[in-house]
């Protein structure tokens, strides 16, 4: 209790410095590291802007998938922030802040946008970023994997790039790489997010040995974790509900936090298989108050929850309905309250926290999802059969989703 109890003054102490923007965290994990063999990458969005939605386009060069800012009406030319084609090729990045002097990021969705479009695997997208104009105005880390097996980072700044390949063991020694707000080649201490980092790797590794990797694990145990990597504190432990009774709690360096705006898994395919089976799972708005729901190139234009309302409003219905409840758990708005969350809200011993009302439906679209998923690899896909999915879905959200 009264190491707790000092590990919560640090934290407050903590609170009084302002949030990080646009810092990101994520992962790709090997096909090497997973049970099925199948790569995954994973995003967790910190930004200012909360309403984000999944677009389709297939505007120009390969059809696409990912994520845009839900104020993007030109969806032809909106910047993207993780997605992924028709080809299986996939790409995320973070926010670098120790690559150059100063932080550039006013290509980095526009780059992602033009990738998906004109990529079709690793190679590719190397050769892109070999051919673009100097200065590219970026500095970010890159995430791309592809249906080769091909699976990297690429640690990108205005005149060039590092690549590290996740596949070779001498980068990644238990087959996945985890990226902050810094990169590896980048001056050394500078940038951000190192709590964050090591909270992720602690996290990883206890997965690794058993190859726990999969969506639903990475969702539940990351985007979902008040686990603290330096002050050793998990909100979700049972000492922790016993001692902050009243359930507030500063809101600094958990890996979902206020500015959290979605979280999205990737799950890749074996070589072989057919790329369109690249599985987007998207969880719109702040995790621990929305639910993941997939999504797939061949029948995006379908997924009514993900994609726009209509033509009149630009929001998602499911960002909309987290973003609603979210707003319970952080209800402070004067003063500094708005660094403070309601813990209780999103779990408690009753439970019925947010957390604990969410996880048992997105357990069953896990459920009837993956079903249909390992149908589809050997069937091939049925496009009426994935539409038909996504309106199943739509229906147990509909149905079980809390009130506000």
């Amino acid at each position: 209790m009264k190491k707790i109890l000092i590990t919560f003054l640090v934290i407050m102490i903590g609170s009084l410095f302002p949030a990080e923007s646009f810092s990101c965290t994520s992962v790709i994990i090997s096909g090497k590291a997973t049970k099925d063999g199948r790569p995954l990458m994973w995003k967790n969005t910190d930004t200012q802007n909360m309403n984000h939605r999944l677009i389709y386009s297939d505007f120009r060069g390969y059809p696409l998938i990912g994520i845009v800012r839900s104020d993007a009406t030109d969806e032809t030319r909106a910047s993207i922030w993780i997605g992924t084609n028709s080809q299986g090729f996939s790409i995320m990045n973070t926010m670098s802040y120790n690559l150059t002097e100063e932080s550039i990021g006013t290509n980095n969705g526009a780059l992602m946008r033009r990738a998906l479009e004109a990529c079709k695997n690793v190679t590719e997208f190397k050769h892109y970023l070999d051919t673009l104009r100097r200065p590219m105005k970026v500095s970010a880390n890159y995430g791309v994997i592809d249906a080769e097996g091909n699976a990297a980072y690429f640690e990108t700044f205005s005149d060039g790039y590092h690549m590290v390949d996740v596949n070779d063991q001498s980068n990644a020694p238990n087959g996945y790489l985890v990226y902050t707000n810094f990169s590896y080649n980048g001056k050394y201490d500078a940038g951000q997010g190192y709590i964050r980092y090591q909270t992720a790797n602690d996290i990883f590794a206890k997965g690794a040995p058993e190859k726990l990797f999969s969506p639903q694990w990475i969702i539940n145990n990351l985007s979902r974790s008040f686990y603290h990597s330096l002050t050793g504190v998990d909100l979700r432990s049972n000492e922790a509900l016993s001692l902050f009774k009243n359930g507030l709690f500063p809101d600094s360096d958990f890996i979902p936090r206020r500015i959290t705006a979605n979280a999205c898994v990737i799950q890749g395919v074996k070589k072989g298989e057919n790329p369109e089976l690249t599985t987007f799972w998207a969880v719109l708005g702040y995790p621990p108050c929305s639910i993941a729901i997939p999504a797939w190139v061949k029948a995006a234009n379908n997924n009514s929850y993900l994609l726009k309302k209509s033509d009149d409003s630009y929001n998602s219905p499911m960002c909309d309905k987290a973003l609603a409840i979210k707003s319970n758990v952080f209800a402070i708005t004067r003063g500094n309250g708005d660094k403070y969350l309601n813990f209780n809200k999103l779990f408690n011993a009753k439970g019925t926290g947010y957390i604990q009302l969410i996880e048992p439906v997105e357990e069953k679209i896990f459920e009837i999802s993956n079903r249909k998923i390992d149908q589809w690899r050997k069937t091939g896909i049925i496009l009426s059969e994935m539409n038909s999915l996504t309106k199943e879905i739509a229906s147990l959200i509909e149905k079980n989703f809390p009130e506000k």
